[in-house]
């Protein structure tokens, strides 16, 4: 059969402007499509700068066209070595060794949002193909562990049988995109960010210049409630705002869009000083990450992440570039024409609290750094389902929330909670205790950081009393994907030299905070072995409760005294 006798004139007539429009785009006929990662390596090839090894393996081999290797690799029952240890990761798979001779797996979750179904589904292949455990992450993100190479292939297809991925979750790509844990259930919110999440997750997967990029990115949308996502520590963050009458723009809700934030390298995202309608925030972050894959450095790994673009060129040239990019102009209006923001719950992802349906309720529940077993994700997604609306949601702050429970099956969800062995309640203490993965499943952690912040936090908790709920932190290291600079107390992991031996210990930070308490904490400590850490934070806590003015919390405390008094408050011996 020809194409002539299946197809009509009006048809033909469409498919060859369809193609014409392709070969246009494509530079012609015979032309191949433009790649602006492989002319943003080439202009620094032809300046004479060496690619750094990770450019270089994306420039031979494009990392997202390794299935069939993987499909090799996994029957032949084989790690990975080299640089396909990178090149993996743009599948979501991390071979951890030497702290673990096995694979991680991370997902992507827009939103934090996942069925019922679905953390079924997981647990079932945690339990099957993993080590049986789940761990929740500063992403809102979901990661399993222990994965044997002969595993890997089965892991990942299993993963899309749920209707999910893991591509493009870990590398040189747009990471979990976060948004409002509480989206569209919370009383207080301007806008629902779960329909901005899922749409910008969809346009990264279906958009594959948008993978490789100079170095790994993050993006987050804030909808402006009670509970925060940390929208300000992401290389893009859009805060909703609203915006009263007689301004520049029309009275509603916009979002400020904020560049720049790396907290692990000392920095909060920087406020471009624009406003965008929800509609237009998906085309602004592409319009940003293609600046950023143009014009980031290939060449320094240390130096590739979008901060230090925004640094090199400031905030004008980089708002330049983005709008080119776009087909709109967003106007430019100062902070000060946006209303204030309404109080926020530090600890609010924890415990049970009212939704804006009448009726109804969210129960956030604490869990154990961030890690779960097999059987307590089947648990929860089974409670869900009971109790709910069979949704569940991660939080940054490693812990989860069931939505949608009526007044009536509050009590039996509870129950159902701590049967379990998990809580709907948590100390000042544990509320967001935020820990790393640690040197038990990570290569660069100096120390065991789930398992000591277990500790310290059930020491605190028996030596003194806190009435204010506060954040610690703790990273292995430099990398902070715990994010040590923004808790009340952040840990730093290092090796401490003792005599002929290097033992654990840590760097200790204070005052940290994001959002309304935004402020990056200071040192006032440095190599301090673990085992005296303890009794240097339970001295640091009873000088505030002693001293503080009145219901002053850590952080409005730490804000007001000097390093050096700090200091002398963490030297000071703990009672008994």
């Amino acid at each position: 059969m020809t194409t002539d006798t299946i197809l009509s004139d009006e048809q033909k007539q469409y498919l060859e402007g369809f193609l014409s429009a392709v070969a246009a785009r494509n530079g012609g006929a015979g032309g191949g499509t433009p790649d602006i990662h492989r002319i943003a390596q080439d202009r620094f090839v032809t300046a004479g700068k060496s690619l750094s090894a990770e450019e270089d393996a994306k420039r031979k081999a494009p990392p997202l066209d390794m299935w069939d290797e993987i499909g090799a690799n996994a029957a032949a029952d084989r790690a990975p070595k080299g640089i396909d240890v990178f090149r993996h990761k743009f599948f979501g798979l991390f071979y951890v060794a030497p702290a673990q001779d096995s694979f991680m797996c991370r997902l992507r979750i827009p939103n934090g949002i996942l069925s019922a179904y679905q953390l079924t589904g997981l647990a079932d292949l945690a339990e099957t193909l993993g080590g049986g455990t789940l761990d929740v992450t500063t992403r809102a993100n979901l990661q399993i562990r222990e994965i044997q190479p002969r595993s890997a292939l089965d892991m990942l297809t299993a993963i899309q049988d749920l209707g999910l991925t893991s591509r493009g979750a870990g590398a040189d790509n747009i990471r979990n995109i976060t948004g409002s844990p509480t989206a569209g259930i919370d009383p207080t919110e301007l806008i629902d960010t779960r329909p901005l999440a899922r749409a910008l997750h969809f346009t990264i997967l279906n958009h594959r210049e948008l993978y490789g990029l100079p170095r790994k990115f993050n993006i987050a949308f804030d909808g402006g409630g009670q509970i925060s996502v940390l929208e300000d520590t992401n290389d893009i963050g859009f805060a909703a705002v609203r915006v009263g009458d007689g301004g520049a723009v029309p009275a509603g809700v916009y979002f400020r869009m904020v560049l720049g934030g790396i907290t692990g390298h000392g920095e909060f995202a920087h406020d471009t000083g624009i406003l965008l309608k929800s509609e237009e925030c998906v085309a602004a972050a592409v319009a940003v990450v293609r600046v950023f894959i143009a014009n980031g450095d290939r060449t320094d790994r240390k130096r590739a992440r979008f901060k230090y673009l925004l640094d090199e060129w400031g905030m004008g040239r980089v708002m330049a570039e983005v709008g080119k990019e776009l087909s709109f102009t967003p106007p430019k209006v100062p902070a000060a024409q946006c209303l204030p923001r309404g109080p926020m719950l530090k600890h609010g992802h924890v415990g049970i609290h009212k939704q804006k349906q009448k009726g109804m309720n969210y129960i956030g529940v604490g869990l154990p750094v961030g890690r779960l077993s097999a059987a307590q994700a089947r648990g929860l997604a089974a409670i869900a389902r009971q109790f709910g609306s069979g949704t569940i949601r991660l939080t940054v702050w490693q812990n989860l929330i069931l939505s949608d429970i009526s007044d009536a099956k509050l009590s039996g969800a509870r129950m159902a909670i701590e049967e379990i062995g998990l809580s709907a309640e948590a100390s000042p203490i544990r509320g967001a205790l935020v820990a790393c993965t640690g040197n038990t499943g990570c290569k660069f952690a100096a120390t065991d950081t789930k398992a000591q912040a277990l500790y310290l936090a059930q020491y605190l908790e028996t030596r003194i009393k806190l009435d204010k709920p506060i954040n610690i932190h703790l990273t292995g290291c430099p990398h902070s994907c715990a994010q040590h600079y923004v808790g009340d107390i952040g840990l730093l992991g290092v090796k401490v030299a003792q005599g002929d031996e290097m033992i654990e210990g840590y760097t200790i930070v204070v005052g940290g905070g994001a959002g309304g308490e935004q402020r990056i904490a200071r040192e006032i400590a440095r190599d301090v072995p673990f085992a005296d850490v303890a009794d240097r934070l339970e001295a640091l806590l009873r000088c505030y409760l002693a001293e503080r003015r009145s219901a002053e919390s850590f952080h409005e405390f730490t804000g007001r005294h000097s390093v050096e008094a700090l200091r002398a408050m963490l030297a000071t011996e703990p009672v008994g």
